[in-house]
């Protein structure tokens, strides 16, 4: 007799047999077309879940692993995986409720996928464009819309035909969106334009749009069952030295829930989420009961869920909300509560009977059965299994870790969003003084682009690590090997393929075209922008400075990514290419040279967005 490591007697008979089942339980082999196995050891690193209609299954979207895993929520066991396209990000039913769609960031494609016989099997991939994110169905899962972040559209899908049916502009970086109950009206999250925008759904036009005044980050979108508001998540940056007062009186960055009307343009009403001494960093996904009584958002950078009676919420319009939460939500546990679930929880969904949430948590690589009564975590269902943790992996735990500043306020992702940059002018106090307003700089290829900051005084990339989270965060600070961790980190970031180059990843002939204006004498723009990253690595007083800057010139910043900015140069005064090469940055004002004709200036512009 022997016994097998999951503890089962076997008899000589049944040995080989089970030797076999014990191979394929270790051995990571294929199980069908396109899929891996779930016991191949790999961060999934889950960033959002769909619920089946029956509540027999869920999905998870896994951002690391480039796959998504069918759970069967009866046994509480992973039972498939499927590899998809890169970084899969949100999820959706469609179709007959059987179907499912995922947005992948990295590869610019929408995965239509069908679930048979507790098997993921994919069915078609659609080509939507550059970096879709959000995606939303409407109620008969026949149409599917998706936030294209690169490029500012929302593409229109017709599932049945697997098409893209049209795509319409709404504002920078539309991450998340929503469809209203009844099919009519769309809600769009435009982060890099501080807006929610509202479109006629049918029509595929913009309606109206209501401003976030400082708003960044905002997150996902769900509309009330009445279908009257969409309500999210966001930050909102004011524009305060950072100092131990400002922060804490909400007055640098700040946590917020807000709503939107549907049915007709009003200002926006909020509440305020932060807790003194013990603030709300980055929230993220939302979630809404069936019966509206509960609202929960997921706070990622605090590692918890926040959990309201929704009826009694104190939303603000003109005038608020206040700095810190109302008062009144932490007299009564019912209306508000915290749920430490840990590692980072991300995209939710709640089950029919309004009393269970499922999360997926990034770090943890699982998905969490969180009861809302009790305000416990009663499940947790890993989806497979993982490597030892490395060097990088920790330093991207520090990277969003709001518990790493003063007061839990923010992380590094709040400022730099997934390692990018915000849609704001900040006073981040690295350039020796205050409010002077620094653009936050992209944080890919950092360790080949020094020297760093704006103005270039800092060359140890290592100590910038540190002062990051003792000066700009006012945390309690970080050792020299956590440091490491986070520099291996941001290392290993990735941009996505770039929107304005040919598939191949060519350039366009226009792009051909001002890639020799770039280097003419005319534009100059090869004398400090130049090699593998576009920087010459020095500093250069080019006309640009004010009399409160602390230090003298700039340091050259990287061109690459340089289509994926809302705002340019060192203080964000331009909020275009063109604005750039028109204004106070003009070729003809850096060279001394003659102006660009309208011609070379589009070319050059088509040059600089392939970077």
């Amino acid at each position: 007799m022997l016994r097998c490591s999951f503890g089962s007697l076997i008899t000589t008979a049944t040995m080989a047999f089970t030797i076999l089942c014990c191979q394929l339980l270790l051995s990571p082999i294929s199980l069908h077309a396109d899929q891996s196995t779930l016991v191949e050891k790999l961060h999934r690193s889950p960033v959002d879940v769909v619920l089946a209609n029956d509540e027999s299954w869920l999905v998870s979207t896994n951002e690391t692993s480039n796959s998504i895993t069918l759970i069967d929520l009866v046994s509480g066991n992973c039972i498939d995986e499927l590899k998809c396209g890169r970084q899969p990000a949100s999820i959706d039913l469609c179709l007959d409720g059987e179907h499912l769609l995922v947005s992948c960031t990295g590869s610019g494609e929408i995965l239509l996928v069908q679930i048979d016989q507790s098997k993921l099997l994919k069915k078609a991939s659609i080509f939507v464009g550059f970096e879709p994110v959000g995606l939303t169905v409407s109620p008969d899962g026949q149409t599917a819309f998706v936030g294209l972040t690169a490029t500012g559209e929302v593409a229109q899908l017709n599932l049945q035909e697997a098409r893209v049916e049209r795509k319409f502009t709404v504002g920078a970086w539309p991450r998340y969106l929503v469809i209203s109950p009844d099919g009519t009206r769309l809600a769009v999250a435009c982060s890099g334009d501080s807006k929610i925008v509202v479109a006629d759904a049918l029509k595929g036009e913009v309606l109206y749009e209501e401003r976030l005044i400082g708003g960044i980050n905002i997150g996902h979108m769900q509309c009330s069952e009445d279908g009257k508001y969409v309500y999210f998540p966001w930050m909102v940056y004011r524009s305060n030295p950072i100092t131990v007062g400002n922060i804490q009186r909400g007055w640098v960055l700040a946590s917020r829930i807000g709503r939107v009307r549907l049915d007709g343009p009003a200002y926006r009403e909020a509440i305020s989420l932060d807790v003194p001494q013990m603030a709300i960093a980055d929230p993220h996904g939302l979630a809404m009961s069936n019966d509206g009584n509960r609202l929960v958002v997921s706070a990622s950078g605090t590692h918890e869920l926040l959990i309201y009676r929704r009826p009694d919420l104190p939303f603000i319009g003109a005038g608020g909300p206040g700095d810190l939460i109302d008062s009144t939500l932490l007299r009564d546990r019912d209306v508000f509560s915290r749920v430490d679930v840990g590692g980072r929880p991300m995209g939710m969904a709640i089950s029919a009977d309004n009393k269970t949430v499922y999360v997926a948590n990034y770090v943890n690589d699982s998905v969490q059965k969180v009861d809302i009564e009790s305000r416990k975590v009663i499940q947790e269902i890993s989806l497979g299994r993982t490597p030892e943790k490395s060097l990088a992996r920790h330093g991207m735990e520090l990277f969003y870790d709001g518990q790493q500043s003063l007061d839990q306020w923010y992380s590094c992702h709040s400022c730099h969003y997934n390692g990018g940059v915000n849609s704001k002018a900040m006073d981040t106090m690295n350039d020796g003084s205050t409010l002077t307003m620094k653009t936050v700089l992209p944080l890919y290829h950092l360790q080949q682009t020094s020297p760093w900051t704006w103005h270039g005084w800092q060359t140890d990339l290592q100590d910038a690590m540190h002062t990051s989270f003792t000066n700009t965060m006012l945390g309690k600070g970080i050792n020299n090997e956590e440091a490491r961790a986070v520099m291996t980190y941001l290392n290993e970031l990735q941009l996505p393929q770039n929107p304005f180059r040919n598939a191949d990843g060519s350039l366009t002939e226009a792009a051909v075209r001002g890639e020799k204006i770039f280097r003419s004498e005319q534009a100059a723009c090869a004398s400090c922008h130049n090699g593998p990253y576009f920087t010459d690595g020095k500093i250069h007083d080019v006309g640009l400075g004010s009399a409160e800057d602390y230090y003298n010139g700039y340091n050259t910043p990287t061109l690459i990514g340089l289509y994926r900015k809302v705002r340019y140069l060192h203080d964000g005064r331009s909020k275009s290419l063109e604005d750039v090469l028109t204004g106070d940055h003009a070729p003809e004002k850096v060279s001394g040279e003659r102006a660009l004709s309208p011609e070379e200036l589009s070319d050059l512009i088509a040059y600089l967005k392939s970077l």
